[in-house]
C-alpha cells in the first residue's frame, strides 16, 4: 500500500526538521557526540564480530561512525564505502576501502571509492551495514535522505542467501514516536545511537 499524501508530506517535514537540527550541532557537539557513538559501537559485539563492514562518511551533521572502527584495538575487517549507481533508480555498490585511499566526489559531493568493477562487493557478502539516517523509531523504520538508494539496496536482499545485519546510526533526537512505513522500507535490526 503506497503512502498517503499526509503520510508523505509528514516525512518531508521530518526530514526538514531532524536536518536542521543535525546541521546546527557545533563542531563541538558533533566530535562529542561522535566520541559517545565511537564508545557505543565498540562495545555492541556485532561489530566487534564483523570482518567485512559497509559504512558511510558522514555529511550534513550525521554522527560520523569512523573513529570507533578505525581503532587499534579493533579486529582485522575490511571497510565497503557505497558508491552511487550512474542512474538515479538503480542501487548501491559497495566498494573496499582503507584510510588513506583517493576518493572521488559523488553528484553529492561526498567520497567514494574509484569505481572499479572487479572489487564491489555485493550488498549481502557484508557483515554489517552501518546506515546513516534523518529519523527511526522504536519498531526499526528508517527515514533516509530521500533519494531511496539504500532502500532499492535493502530491497534486493530478499532474494540474496544471506543478508548483513542492519543497524542505522544516528543522533538520540532523531527517535521518534513513530514512522509511517513505505511498502519498500526494510526495517533495522538496531539502531544505535551517541
Amino acid at each position: 500500500m503506497a503512502l498517503s499524501a499526509a503520510e508523505q508530506q509528514r516525512r518531508q517535514q521530518l526530514r526538514r526538521d531532524m536536518r536542521s537540527r543535525r546541521q546546527a550541532l557545533s563542531p563541538k557537539e558533533q566530535r562529542a557526540a561522535s566520541n559517545r557513538l565511537a564508545h557505543n559501537l565498540c562495545n555492541l559485539l556485532m561489530i566487534r564480530r564483523a570482518r567485512r563492514v559497509g559504512v558511510y562518511l558522514a555529511s550534513d551533521g550525521e554522527l560520523d561512525p569512523l573513529p570507533a572502527l578505525l581503532t587499534s584495538d579493533n579486529p582485522p575487517r575490511t571497510l565497503y564505502l557505497p558508491i552511487l549507481p550512474r542512474h538515479a533508480d538503480a542501487a548501491l555498490h559497495f566498494a573496499p576501502w582503507a584510510p588513506g585511499e583517493v576518493l572521488v566526489a559523488n553528484r553529492y559531493e561526498i567520497g567514494e571509492p574509484t569505481l572499479k568493477h572487479k572489487s564491489l562487493a555485493p550488498l549481502w557478502s557484508l557483515d554489517v551495514l552501518l546506515m546513516p539516517l534523518v529519523a527511526f523509531d522504536q519498531a526499526g523504520n528508517r527515514l533516509g535522505m530521500g533519494g531511496g538508494f539504500y532502500d532499492r539496496a535493502l530491497a534486493n536482499l530478499i532474494r540474496q542467501p544471506k543478508r548483513p545485519h542492519l543497524i542505522g546510526v544516528a543522533h538520540a533526537f532523531q527517535k521518534v514516536k513513530s514512522l509511517p512505513a513505505a511498502p519498500w522500507d526494510q526495517p533495522l535490526d538496531d539502531v544505535i545511537t551517541d
